[in-house]
């Protein structure tokens, strides 16, 4: 049996790496007593599988892993297990910081979790002091009007320019009043606010699939030449898109607590046809 975790990342929490995150969900699921499923040879180790990983120092709404249960110590227990006590007890065995949101049974598949994701939506908080918030008004829309955005990258110990306009499917500045009173977005919203009254937000919603675009990339997209943690002291990931062609393009994360004026469907669509069509532009 099979089941896919859903949970979220808050506070002093982001500064744990992708590494640490899954040594402690090694420990988490063990403290929990999840009847997980182990590999064999000389060092078994827990059968996880892990999504996108997490630049260390931002937060999430929606993180994803995968983990295989041993169905034949589920069988001896009772014959079943309860998911939402399983998920009570993995937020309680957890730092804090981090809660589980969601724990649901998935059929065997043969893409892997990062296959899966093709695109990913940030809500970048925007230090606007040196600036002031109209030239991010401005830098925004160049960005929405240009046709190319080129960036230096280092890959392999190489540096090199790319073209991130084709990864960046959307792009706008947000208002707080978008989310509702209760949503936890509106929380960390309250809570970035508190470091400087120049927090704008802004929503990017990123290619992962082929040269994807990171967060990070996208702050110096808005800023050149400033150091993306000094642009967006905060960053937190609000969904993940999963597009396959068997399978419907649809985010992971209900989005309930944010409103789009645009079908990121249809975006991702025409990028998986033009993918398909000129797959040597580049950026696939």
């Amino acid at each position: 049996m099979k089941i896919r975790l859903s949970y979220g990342k808050w506070g002093k929490v982001r500064f744990l790496g992708h590494l640490d995150m899954a040594r402690l969900w090694e420990r988490g699921l063990r403290k929990a007593s999840a009847p997980v499923a182990m590999s064999a040879g000389f060092t078994p180790r827990p059968k996880m599988s892990f999504g996108l990983a997490l630049p260390t120092g931002a937060e999430s709404v929606i993180e994803l892993f995968d983990v295989t249960l041993d169905e034949t110590r589920i069988d001896a227990e009772n014959g079943s297990i309860d998911l939402e006590l399983l998920r009570s007890s993995l937020t309680d065995a957890m730092p804090l910081g981090v809660e589980v949101v969601d724990v649901d049974p998935i059929a065997p598949q043969k893409w892997s979790l990062q296959e899966d994701v093709t695109a990913t939506t940030w809500v970048l908080a925007v230090d606007t002091s040196a600036t002031g918030p109209s030239e991010l008004d401005e830098r925004v829309a160049g960005v929405v009007s240009s046709t190319e955005i080129w960036v230096d990258r280092e890959r392999k110990g190489e540096r090199r320019r790319d073209d991130v306009r084709p990864g960046i499917l959307d792009l706008r500045i947000i208002e707080r009043g978008i989310w509702p009173a209760t949503s936890e977005l509106s929380a960390w919203a309250d809570s970035v606010s508190l470091l400087s009254t120049d927090i704008q937000f802004v929503e990017a919603t990123l290619t992962t699939s082929g040269r994807g675009v990171r967060p990070t990339e996208m702050a110096e997209v808005l800023r050149p030449g400033v150091d993306p943690w000094i642009t967006m002291p905060r960053v937190v990931r609000t969904h993940q898109w999963i597009g396959r062609d068997d399978a419907p393009r649809v985010s992971a994360r209900a989005g309930k607590d944010i409103t789009h004026d645009h079908s990121l469907e249809q975006r991702l669509e025409r990028r998986s046809e033009h993918s398909v069509a000129g797959s040597s532009g580049g950026y696939d």
